[in-house]
C-alpha cells in the first residue's frame, strides 16, 4: 500500500492532474497545445553495492490508489487530445486494413480421432467459433465454443488451452477474462453440451490420460506468476491430488502428452536448465519417471514413438543434438547419438510419428524441415525458396499420419498451410490466407542486408518496400527488434503493414543477438553480461540503413514490444540523435528496479537472462542500460509508449514511471505520449476489430512522425 507518510502529498498531485485534464479540454478547442499531466515526485532512494538511485515514480505501483488510476487517465486524455490530428487517417488506415482480410474464414480442419476440428470467424464478431466435424466437412457442424458468448460483460476475453479428451467426448479448456494471461480450468461434456462442475484456477497446461476421466493440470503461484504445481484431478470428484510441487524459483512446470498418445511428459525448465518426468498415459496413478536428472546449464526435451524416447539434449553443446534412448532405460547413459552436436545448426524441436520423425533445425538465421527415416536414420530437408520466411510445425495430432502439417508465410506469402507427405518429401498446399483489396505482391521486394556491428560480427536485416525505392535516404523507415530469451525474429506475413509500405515506408527487422536467428549461441551473444551486444547490434543496424541511403536519421521510427521496449529504451538513452520516432509497446524499461523484486511475476525466472542485481557485478551490467535509470537531460525524439493496466508480465508502471521521468529530465519539445489500455494485458485488445484499431493508430502515429499523412496509399 502506499505509505501514509506521502498520502497529503499524492493528493496535491490528484489536483494538478484534474486541471491538467482541464487544461486538455479546453486549450484544444483553442487549437493551442494541450499542457501534459506531471507525475508528482515523492523522494524513494534506493542503495545496493553502495549506490544509491531516485526512485521517486515508485508510487505509480499503486494500481489501487485513485491517484494512479487519474494519473493513467490524464495521459490517455493528453495521448488522445495531442492525436486529435490523426483522427481521419486512423479512421482510412483502419478501413484500408479491414479491406484486405476475409472477414468470415475458417481455419484448415485438422483430424483428431473421428474428427476433424477448426475454428471459424464471423464478419462482424470480434472472437472466433471452435467447431468440428465427426468424419468428413460434409457432416453436421457441432459448435464446441462460442468466444464471443463467452465474452459478453468482459472487455477481455482469451482461450488459453483447448484439450479435447482421447474419446472426443469431453473438452477442458482454459479462460482469461482480464488479459492478467491467469487461466481458469472449464469442462465441458461434448455429448450433452453440458458444462461440468470439475474447475481450476490458474492453470497453465492440460493433458488428458487414456482412461478418459483424469486430468493432469499445473497451476501457477498466485503471487509470482510460476507455474510450479501438478495435479491430478478425476472428473466427477471433489479431489485435486497434489502431484510434484517445484521449490527452485527459477523453474517452471508444463505438462503435455505425447502424440503417440502413450505417455504424459512433465517438462521442468528454467531459462538454461530441463529436466523430464514421464509418466504412462494408461496409468494415471503409477509413478513418474525422471528421464536424466536435473543438471546445471543441461537442458533436453523429448517426443516417443516405438519402444524409444527421441531427445534434443545440449549436453555436448548449446546447439543441441538428437539422440535415443530406450523408453525402459532412458538416462543418458543409453543416449545413442543420431545426430551430433553443430555449432552452425541449431536442433529446434522433435516431432516423432510411427514411420517418420520430423526435426526442426534453424541455419544461416533460416528454420528448416527435416525428415528422418527412423529404421535408416537417412535424413531429408525440404526446400524453401524465399529469401526470408518462416516455416514451423501446425498441427499435427495423429500419431500414424504419413504426412506433417506445416504452416509458411514471409513477407510476401500469406499464411499458408501445407502437408509435407513424409515418403515423396512433396508439399501439398492446402490453404493460404486470402488477401482482399487488390493487393499484389509483385509490386514489392524483399532483401536481405548485413550490417557490421560494433566487435566486426555481420548481423542481418530484413527489408520490404515497394518496388523502385530510391536510395537516396529520403524513405521513411520503420525499424523493428526483440533481441531476448533466444527467440528468432522470423519474417511473417502481415497484410495491415502494407498500409505504411504503400504509402512509401521501408519496414526492417533488425535479428540482432540476444534473439535465437543463429541459434543459442547467438542468444548466449546478448545475455547476462553480453546484453550490451543487443543494443549494439540495433544501432549498427540502423547506422547501416542510413549509410545505405534506405533511409534518414530524420525519418526512421524504430519499434518493439515487451523485451523489445527493453530495446527500444536502451538505445533511445544511447543514441537519441538517431531516431525520429520511437514506438515503445508494453516496454521492460524499469530493469533494477523490476529485477530486485523477487515478489512480482517473472522476476527470479529471468536471473538468467538478466542477472541478479543483488551480485554486485550484475547490477552494473543492468545499470549500464536500464532504460529508466538512464534518462538524461537531453533531446529526445518523438516518442509513443503503451502498455496495459492488466500486463502481468511487465508491469504497467514501468512505463508509467518512464514517461513521468522523462517529462521531468529531457529537454525540448518533441511529442511525448503515454496511453494505457485500461481493460486489457500484455497482449493488448483481445477482440479481432478493437486490436486492429489499436494498429490503426500506431501506424497513424508513425506515418505523422515522418510526415506522410495522405489518406490514401502513393499509386
Amino acid at each position: 500500500m502506499t505509505p501514509l507518510s506521502i498520502r497529503p502529498v499524492a493528493r496535491a498531485a490528484t489536483l494538478t492532474l484534474l486541471l491538467g485534464a482541464t487544461l486538455i479540454s479546453t486549450t484544444t478547442n483553442a487549437q493551442a497545445a494541450p499542457a501534459p499531466p506531471v507525475a508528482a515526485r515523492h523522494p524513494h532512494p534506493v542503495t545496493m553495492h553502495g549506490d544509491t538511485r531516485p526512485d521517486d515514480y515508485y508510487w505509480l505501483r499503486e494500481k489501487t490508489d485513485p491517484q494512479v488510476i487519474q494519473h493513467l487517465e490524464a495521459e490517455n486524455a493528453y495521448a488522445e487530445a495531442m492525436t486529435t490530428g490523426t483522427k481521419a487517417l486512423r479512421d482510412a488506415l483502419y478501413d484500408e486494413m479491414l479491406a484486405r482480410i476475409q472477414q468470415t474464414d475458417l481455419t484448415v480442419p485438422y483430424r483428431k480421432g473421428e474428427f476433424l476440428y477448426y475454428t471459424r470467424t464471423q464478419e462482424g464478431r470480434q472472437y472466433p467459433f471452435y467447431c468440428r466435424r465427426k468424419g468428413a466437412m460434409e457432416a453436421p457442424e457441432e459448435l464446441l465454443l462460442d468466444v464471443n458468448a463467452l465474452a459478453q460483460g468482459h472487455a477481455f476475453m482469451a482461450i488459453g488451452d483447448f484439450e479435447v479428451s482421447p474419446d472426443g467426448a469431453r473438452l477442458a479448456w482454459t479462460i482469461d477474462s482480464t488479459g492478467y494471461r491467469q487461466y481458469a480450468l472449464r469442462v465441458k461434456d461434448l455429448k450433452t453440451g453440458a458444462e461440468l462442475s470439475d474447475h481450476a484456477e490458474r492453470v497453465t497446461s492440460l493433458a488428458w490420460a487414456a482412461d478418459n476421466r483424469t486430468l493432469f493440470y499445473t497451476q501457477e503461484d498466485p503471487v509470482a506468476k510460476r507455474s510450479y504445481r501438478v495435479y491430478r484431478h478425476v472428473l466427477g470428484t471433489d479431489a485435486h491430488d497434489l502431484l510434484y510441487e517445484e521449490k527452485d524459483e527459477r523453474f517452471d512446470v508444463e505438462l503435455h502428452a505425447c502424440r503417440s498418445r502413450e505417455w504424459i511428459v512433465q517438462t521442468r525448465r528454467s531459462h538454461t536448465t530441463s529436466e523430464v518426468a514421464v509418466l504412462p498415459a494408461a496409468q494415471p496413478n503409477a509413478e513418474w519417471k525422471i528421464v536424466a536428472p536435473r543438471v546445471q546449464d543441461r537442458e533436453y526435451f523429448l517426443d516417443h514413438r516405438g519402444g524409444e524416447f527421441w531427445i534434443r539434449a545440449n549436453d555436448k553443446g548449446k546447439n543441441f543434438r538428437l539422440v535415443v534412448a530406450p523408453v525402459a532405460t532412458p538416462g543418458p547413459e543409453h543416449w545413442v547419438e543420431i545426430i551430433p552436436h553443430r555449432p552452425d545448426v541449431m536442433i529446434s524441436s522433435v516431432s516423432c510419428f510411427k514411420d517418420y520423425v520430423v526435426i526442426g533445425e534453424r541455419e544461416n538465421a533460416l528454420p528448416q524441415i527435416t525428415v528422418i527415416d527412423p529404421t535408416t536414420r537417412t535424413r531429408r530437408r525440404a526446400n524453401f525458396d524465399e529469401v526470408a520466411y518462416t516455416v514451423g510445425p501446425a498441427a499435427n495430432e495423429e500419431f500414424t499420419a504419413g504426412a506433417f502439417r506445416y504452416a509458411y508465410q514471409s513477407y510476401l506469402t500469406p499464411a499458408s498451410v501445407y502437408d509435407l507427405d513424409l515418403a515423396a518429401l512433396a508439399p501439398k498446399l492446402l490453404k493460404r490466407t486470402e488477401v482482399l483489396g487488390g493487393w499484389d505482391p509483385s509490386r514489392y521486394d524483399v532483401e536481405r542486408v548485413w550490417a557490421t556491428a560494433k566487435d566486426g560480427v555481420k548481423v542481418p536485416v530484413t527489408l520490404l518496400y515497394k518496388k523502385g525505392l530510391a536510395r537516396d535516404g529520403k524513405a521513411p523507415c520503420l525499424m523493428y527488434g526483440y533481441g531476448s530469451y533466444g527467440i528468432p525474429q522470423n519474417v511473417t506475413f502481415n497484410s495491415n503493414r502494407f498500409s505504411l509500405v504503400d504509402r512509401g515506408v521501408v519496414y526492417a527487422m533488425a535479428h540482432i543477438r540476444g534473439g535465437g536467428d543463429f541459434g543459442e549461441t547467438w542468444h548466449e551473444a546478448g545475455r547476462m553480461a553480453n546484453k550490451m551486444n543487443t543494443f549494439t547490434d540495433f544501432i549498427a543496424c540502423a547506422e547501416d540503413l542510413i549509410a545505405r541511403k534506405v533511409t534518414s536519421r530524420d525519418r526512421l521510427v524504430i519499434q518493439g514490444g515487451s523485451a523489445g521496449g527493453l530495446l527500444m529504451g536502451a538505445v533511445v538513452n544511447l543514441r537519441p540523435d538517431l531516431w525520429k520516432g520511437v514506438l515503445f509497446q508494453v516496454p521492460f524499461v524499469d530493469v533494477l528496479n523490476t529485477m530486485s523484486d523477487a515478489t512480482l511475476p517473472l522476476t527470479v525466472g529471468e536471473f538468467e537472462e538478466w542477472g541478479n542485481p543483488q551480485n554486485a557485478e550484475q547490477y552494473r551490467w543492468m545499470k549500464a542500460y536500464s532504460p529508466y535509470d538512464n534518462i538524461r537531460a537531453t533531446h529526445y525524439p518523438d516518442l509513443l509508449v503503451k502498455t496495459s493496466l492488466n500486463d502481468s508480465q511487465v508491469g504497467y508502471w514501468e512505463p508509467a514511471k518512464f514517461v513521468a521521468r522523462l517529462r521531468a529530465t529531457r529537454t525540448g519539445n518533441n511529442p511525448l505520449l503515454f496511453k494505457c489500455n485500461m481493460g486489457a494485458g500484455h497482449g493488448g485488445a483481445s477482440g479481432r476489430y478493437d486490436a486492429l484499431h489499436e494498429v490503426a493508430f500506431d501506424y497513424a502515429w508513425i506515418l505523422d512522425t515522418v510526415g506522410h499523412t495522405e489518406l490514401k496509399p502513393q499509386p
